[in-house]
């Protein structure tokens, strides 16, 4: 395998390792609104222990992003240049969307007010539905194709973003994010909590098993090799096994099934991509490929070697972590919040 084809596999794996594991921390902000609801009597305490479930972690899962956004960068740089700026407008909005959710996740719990956290539940929200939802349509769009003339220049606008497509491919990561926080909801946390997150997960497994399908069979119908129909039954029986594990409420069994089929979706669209990385609609001779978009073979054997030593580093440092917060969390261990007032009393 040449150097140029294994750093493609390698940004395949970061990104499939960033969605796998990011993709369950949308999912938790996300059902904020529906597992903590206001209205609730123990609301608070209720969000409190979503945030609690990903408190460890989260920031560690956004490290594969990081990763792979810089993998691409150095070993790829027309494909960055090129999707960059294509993608610019939405690669802005996910990029605010994480920022804000960022800055609400820290910073919910320094103000004891109710206002406060009601602003910064709305910061967690926004930032995880806007990167689900964008993310989708941003790798169908790859996957797809842009209009892009014979300098690599992208020459369409916003909306021939938003084909159907890429819209498909947006309410899969949704549904898919969305499911996947719920099973993982469940499998972190006891009690009620627990109770609600298996029914919630039960209820959104068949929609997102049948649209997660719809756009599989579109992707490997329009786009897919002979190959890639193996992953396409992986990702399928992962599919039916998500939907029979939480109806059983085997929230272990349905997290390992969500897992499997999230990565076998990503798995089918750089398998359906390659040896392509963007293909031009415009004319196929402007298509960006793996050999005309690669950085030097030099720079490649020094990414390799540095990717050697720290890759096992960070991969046992974050499942280290995750052993260590692997106990469930309920509403009665939640304490009362130390905040500090909105507002100085003093006078």
């Amino acid at each position: 395998m040449s150097l140029e084809n294994f750093w493609f596999l390698v940004i395949a794996v970061l990104f499939t390792m960033y969605f796998v594991l990011e993709g369950f921390d949308f999912g938790v902000g996300m059902l904020m609104s529906f597992l903590g609801r206001h209205s609730e009597p123990d609301g608070d305490k209720r969000r409190r222990v979503l945030l609690n479930t990903i408190g460890p972690v989260w920031d560690g899962n956004e490290v594969w992003l990081l990763t792979g956004g810089g993998a691409l960068f150095a070993a790829f740089g027309g494909w960055y240049a090129t999707m960059f700026s294509a993608f610019y407008l939405p690669l802005f909005l996910i990029l605010i969307g994480l920022i804000v959710r960022v800055v609400a996740i820290e910073w919910r719990g320094k103000i004891n007010d109710v206002r406060w956290r009601r602003w910064c539940d709305v910061g967690i929200g926004l930032g995880s539905w806007i990167p689900a939802i964008l993310w989708g349509v941003a790798f169908a769009n790859v996957v797809r194709g842009l209009p892009i003339d014979a300098d690599h220049q992208y020459t369409g606008g916003f909306f021939n973003l938003l084909n159907p497509y890429a819209l498909l491919g947006g309410a899969t990561t949704l549904l898919a994010f969305l499911t996947h926080g719920a099973v993982f909801v469940a499998l972190k946390t006891s009690g009620q909590m627990r109770d609600d997150a298996q029914t919630f997960a039960a209820r959104l497994a068949i929609p997102t098993a049948v649209v997660a399908a719809a756009f599989l069979i579109w992707t490997q119908l329009a786009y897919g090799e002979a190959w890639t129909w193996a992953i396409v039954v992986i990702a399928a029986v992962a599919a039916v096994g998500m939907v029979v594990a939480t109806a059983a409420r085997r929230e272990g069994w349905a997290f390992v099934a969500t897992c499997i089929a999230i990565a076998g979706t990503i798995a089918m669209l750089f398998g359906s991509l390659f040896p392509d990385v963007l293909p031009s609609t415009t004319d196929a001779a402007y298509d960006l490929t793996v050999a005309n978009t690669s950085s030097s073979h030099y720079t490649l054997v020094i990414m390799t070697w540095a990717a050697a030593i720290m890759t096992p580093v960070v991969i046992a440092y974050q499942g280290y972590s995750y052993w260590i917060f692997r106990k469930r969390l309920s509403v009665d261990q939640i304490p009362p919040s130390i905040g500090l007032p909105l507002q100085s009393t003093r006078k």
